[in-house]
């Protein structure tokens, strides 16, 4: 049968990183393509234990219809542990969502017309690229100088186009890794206060951190809602949960339930209350800590490893958390058209091309450190050398 669809879905593309990981998952190719955690690093026995501890406690009520907001002790516990992070909330304050991209797509739903303008970040996450296309949105990118983020045009754009929303990864960014500094959270926050812009604060990698302390959420600054906080337990957790959350005001919450309940109803009863109970009964910070301490040593070691291959002939960063770094080769390179040669040579990453809505560079990648093994790391780097 020959479909009819809507208008929107010409706005819709496939996420290439989705397609290279079926290539990828080949046993042969050492993978740096991926934001994966570390499988072998899941709390497997505790995950267990929640749900065996949750099911027999003989309460049907676990597998019954839920909340729409979600499992109310959960987000009471997620409310307390934003408190630590800074951002002063309370349960009523809380969806939970079916991972945070549930949580992006329902937002871009409320915000999001036609046309609208998105302001973001260049390159950024390819996920809410994804999401803010399928409903039609147009882009354009906070502008920056050598400084960083340069403030004087960033007002100045805001103030021409009128955006809808600003969506920031301000904390070891997906792609680049990059973090913005306290003052430049702060001076994104006054201009988006001033024109009276909502911010969208992804906040996946946050707990990641591995050099000194991460800074402080932007949201933790905000005093009348201007932040939209996105939070998640695929990083530090286990992303097959699939479970985020969104801190956000009395207004906003009561019109993204609406926006859930004709999505999905609710978030899995079950798993909402293994959750809880893991988050309980067991010791989610030494978890992190262990995952904090594993990626460490990964990052330390692929730095390393392109410090030796590729000194004086390409750049990259040195994220301070998260998973990625993010290389970029001189011009004249095209890291899309090198894909095949890579994967031909069991060597896989993510054209950095994809993570652009402007002015693309084809002569970047995105390096995922923290799912390869430090042996995958030694020898995917000096692949990767071989074939540049």
């Amino acid at each position: 049968m020959q479909y009819t669809f809507a208008e929107r879905v010409t706005h819709m593309d496939s996420s290439a990183i989705r397609e290279l990981l079926k290539v990828a998952e080949q046993p042969q190719i050492i993978s740096f393509a991926g934001g994966l955690p570390a499988a072998e690093l899941f709390p497997l026995e505790e995950i267990k234990e929640s749900y065996y501890q949750v099911l027999g406690a003989k309460d049907p009520s676990v597998l019954q219809y839920g909340a729409t907001e979600g499992y109310l002790p959960l987000r009471q516990e997620i409310a307390a542990q934003m408190r630590v992070r800074g951002i002063v909330t309370e349960a009523e304050n809380i969806l939970l969502t079916n991972g945070s991209q549930q949580g992006l797509d329902l937002l871009a739903k409320l915000f999001i017309n036609p046309g609208d303008v998105v302001l973001l970040q260049n390159p950024s996450y390819l996920g809410a690229i994804q999401s803010f296309q399928s409903y039609q949105a147009n882009f354009m990118t906070i502008p920056t100088n050598d400084a960083g983020i340069d403030e004087n045009a960033l007002e100045v754009l805001i103030k021409q186009n009128q955006p809808k929303i600003i969506y920031l990864t301000p904390t070891y960014q997906n792609p680049t890794g990059s973090t913005f500094t306290t003052d430049e959270r702060k001076a994104v926050l006054r201009i988006a206060r001033d024109y009276r812009v909502p911010i969208i604060e992804d906040d996946p990698y946050s707990e990641l951190c591995y050099d000194g302390q991460a800074a402080p959420p932007i949201r933790s600054f905000s005093t009348d809602d201007e932040v939209i906080y996105l939070g998640t337990f695929s990083k530090t957790l286990a992303p097959g949960i699939r479970l985020g959350w969104i801190v956000g005001g009395k207004s906003l919450i009561a019109k993204l339930v609406i926006a859930k309940q004709g999505a999905d109803l609710h978030t899995g009863t079950l798993l909402q209350r293994a959750t809880h109970y893991y988050l309980t009964h067991f010791s989610p910070t030494e978890h992190i800590e262990t995952i904090r301490h594993a990626y460490q040593c990964r990052r330390d070691l692929m730095l390393s490893e392109l410090k030796k291959a590729f000194s004086n002939k390409a750049l990259w960063t040195e994220p301070t958390g998260g998973m990625f770094i993010w290389l970029t080769l001189p011009e004249g390179y095209d890291t899309l058209k090198l894909l095949p040669k890579a994967l031909a040579t069991n060597v896989a990453y993510v054209p950095g091309a994809n993570f652009y809505v402007n002015k693309k560079s084809h002569n970047s990648m995105r390096l995922n450190f923290s799912n390869p093994s430090p042996s995958q790391i030694q020898q995917g780097i000096k692949l990767l050398a071989k074939i540049l």
